[in-house]
């Protein structure tokens, strides 16, 4: 008597593991590619219709790049408090506005050279940073982010009072030519410009990847996720707290001195809670706690900033009956409704854009 063998349905074939792996080493070098498209974008004349008013390589194309790279630069740092350690700040604009204000204030009134000046304005950001922050860090979660918001009106209300006039107060202070190096003045060396703030990026970048990987970071992460269990072993969670306060202070700070080479003055904006408010706004859509979520986020929000404001005063947005006319012609409202679209399309912001396509992918 014979036994009948069951039969066995072929299974599926998975995919070629060599597929995955080229994937993969393609996706680590995209950041490669994107900075050097980034380098190549002064000497490039093709337009980009819609998103630059003219070719890359023009004045203010490069004007409008530049500022986008500085603030997606001033995001990356700010996410070292927010993404990597946990802490909701609402006083960063200070660093940053202390960086430009200081260096404004030592060239005009001190008669001291750029380099002097701008060193200095530094300098006074860390300062600032370590001051504020051993204070602030001495309470935790809300109260923490009140304090820092007490800290950031103050040094607000004290721009806008102008005291001994070197602020400017309410319509800012812009910087004499003169002070400036020669080569960072001028519609003819906006390339040059374009070069600082893409340096200052690049900067901003290494220095928050070394600290994130650095036995500093990982601490971080874990104060992120309990901070009494890191009490627990045996660590300090104040001294590292501070340690990221102040390396995000510092960066904030040079960002503002690459900002007050872009905009040829201090401006009052740079120092109220709005600011901040936008940095977390620029976190939170490209991605809070990734590793380029905050720089993606931060250029798409300052690109928008801009583009949106030329859009609500077009005239195509005139014609529009008043029901819809009147909305969208306030730049404020367009940004607010697409950050509202983003966070509710991609709740873990742009950088995971990939990751829902290739879920939707799927069977």
């Amino acid at each position: 008597m014979t036994t009948a063998t069951p039969t066995r349905e072929a299974a599926p074939a998975a995919a070629p593991p060599a597929a995955s792996g080229q994937v993969r080493r393609i996706a680590r070098w995209w950041p490669a590619a994107a900075l050097a498209a980034l380098v190549a974008a002064p000497y490039s004349s093709l337009p980009l219709p819609g998103l630059l008013d003219g070719p890359i390589g023009s004045a203010g194309s490069l004007q409008l790049l530049a500022l986008c790279l500085v603030f997606g630069a001033l995001a990356t740092g700010y996410d070292l408090l927010l993404g990597r350690t946990g802490l909701l700040s609402f006083g960063h604009a200070l660093y940053f506005a202390a960086g430009t204000y200081a260096t404004n204030t030592l060239m005009i009134e001190a008669g001291l050279p750029f380099g002097v000046s701008a060193l200095l304005g530094v300098l006074c950001g860390i300062a600032l940073s370590a001051l504020l922050g051993a204070v602030a860090l001495r309470v935790s979660g809300i109260a923490f982010s009140m304090v820092t918001l007490a800290f950031a009106q103050a040094g607000s209300i004290l721009v806008e009072r102008d005291p001994g006039g070197v602020t400017g107060g309410e319509e800012g202070r812009a910087v004499p030519a003169g002070r400036l190096p020669g080569s960072l003045v001028g519609i003819d060396h906006t390339v040059n410009l374009y070069w600082v703030a893409l340096a200052y990026l690049v900067v901003t970048v290494a220095a928050v990847q070394w600290a994130v990987r650095s036995p500093t970071g990982r601490v971080w992460e874990g104060i992120k996720e309990n901070e009494r269990r890191v009490e627990v072993l045996g660590l300090r969670p104040y001294g590292f707290k501070l340690a990221a306060f102040v390396l995000a202070g510092a960066l904030a700070a040079v960002g503002g001195v690459v900002h007050l080479l872009l905009t040829g003055g201090a401006t009052p904006q740079t120092t109220t809670s709005d600011f901040t408010l936008s940095l977390l706004v620029m976190v939170v859509l490209g991605g809070s706690g990734s590793r380029w979520g905050p720089l993606i986020g931060g250029v798409l929000y300052t690109w928008a900033d801009h583009r949106l404001g030329d859009l609500a005063g077009s005239g195509s947005v005139a014609g529009l009956p008043s029901a819809l006319r009147i909305p969208l012609s306030q730049p404020l409202f367009l940004l607010g409704t697409l950050f509202v679209v983003v966070v509710y399309v991609l709740p873990g912001g742009v950088v995971r854009l990939p990751e829902r396509l290739r879920g939707l992918r799927r069977p």
